[in-house]
């Protein structure tokens, strides 16, 4: 089936996450008596790895990525077109990704795409903090940067690329200060939420919210985009955020997933060939930027714990290296279905620094 990895290639890639998990550094806060320094950005090893430092089977498998990364990249207009026309048929992110209120009126039902089982019927104080207008529908940008959080991008220097977009796209909360501008700028348009960092972050919002309304100040007046309604325990506290983001007049937008395009997203990439439990955040970003953008360009996609050019160890994450939940995501499916984008000329993927891409 196109699309999907041979079993052999597939086993592969997913012994090398696992391995390259016990191979990634720890990036420790070190405090000054009462006080924590700002974190700063982790230098990444700029030489050859040793062998020892090299997972089992993790250079033939990179090797195979650069293979069909290397060859000169030329969008196919062709392709994209076609792409993104069975994702318009299909899903309808630009008129169904965000619920607003001429989409999803008082009274709708609505299914949790999380928890087929779970519904809620919309009532007047929900309905009231939904979008009135839809932000995408009479839209189009040129050019959009979907960033992801992978450690390929620490010491890449592709902030100045990324900002350089028409729309930046990036993934839950991700820290954008203290040195971080540099490898993956500060522009953002629209920012998504994981409802875990509500919790483990801001004790649900049920106490002091100043620090969590401070905390959004960096991302500007860009859309926070909550999913709400995949999980039941996601509800209540998204809410809430919204709640916080009015009473103190912070110019952040918070606007909620639709539930419905979620679920119509998951069957497109299953036809893809991806029969994961549920997709990442950053494959369903993707998918909207190639709806709403005539050019994406991909940053911080590297699944894998050594870098493609060097071979050298990576963090999980360019700012921590907190693993990702494997029994979710499959990581390096979705990467080897990007990658096969890329090749096509649908999209376009960064994996090296960005100054040398620009020579």
């Amino acid at each position: 089936m196109r699309g999907q990895l041979s079993k052999s290639f597939l086993s592969l890639m997913i012994t090398l996450v696992c391995l390259g998990s016990l191979m990634t550094t720890l990036i420790w806060y070190k405090s000054d008596g009462k006080h924590v320094k700002p974190h700063q950005p982790a230098s990444q090893k700029k030489h050859a790895a040793k062998p020892s430092e090299i997972c089992k089977g993790c250079k033939e498998i990179i090797s195979k990525v650069q293979e069909r990364y290397n060859q000169t990249w030329k969008k196919q207009e062709e392709k994209y077109l076609k792409f993104r026309t069975d994702l318009r048929l299909k899903c309808n992110g630009i008129d169904k990704a965000i619920i607003t209120k001429n989409n999803t009126p008082v009274g709708l039902k609505l299914v949790y795409d999380g928890e087929k089982k779970r519904t809620l019927q919309v009532n007047k104080e929900l309905f009231s903090i939904f979008t009135k207008e839809n932000p995408f529908s009479s839209k189009k940008w040129d050019t959009c940067s979907v960033v992801g959080n992978g450690g390929i991008l620490s010491d890449s220097s592709c902030g100045k690329m990324i900002d350089s977009a028409d729309f930046v796209i990036r993934c839950n909360l991700p820290p954008l200060e203290n040195g971080y501008e540099k490898d993956v700028g500060s522009k953002t348009s629209l920012v998504t939420a994981n409802p875990s960092i509500f919790t483990q972050r801001y004790g649900s919002l049920v106490g002091r919210r100043l620090p969590f309304v401070e905390s959004l100040r960096k991302y500007g007046n860009s859309l926070l985009l909550l999913p709400a309604f995949s999980f039941g325990i996601n509800t209540a506290v998204c809410q809430r955020v919204a709640y916080t983001i009015e009473d103190f007049k912070s110019p952040i937008r918070p606007v909620f997933f639709n539930p419905q395009y979620l679920d119509s997203l998951a069957q497109f990439w299953s036809s893809e060939g991806l029969k994961e439990r549920r997709l990442s955040t950053g494959l369903i970003m993707v998918s909207m930027a190639l709806e709403l953008c005539e050019n994406v360009h991909l940053y911080g996609f590297w699944p894998f714990s050594n870098h493609p050019y060097g071979l050298y160890t990576l963090t999980n994450h360019y700012y921590d290296d907190k693993p990702a939940k494997a029994s979710f995501h499959a990581m390096p499916a979705e990467f080897n279905r990007l990658l096969q984008l890329h090749t096509e000329g649908v999209l376009r993927l960064h994996l090296g620094d960005c100054e040398s891409d620009e020579k």
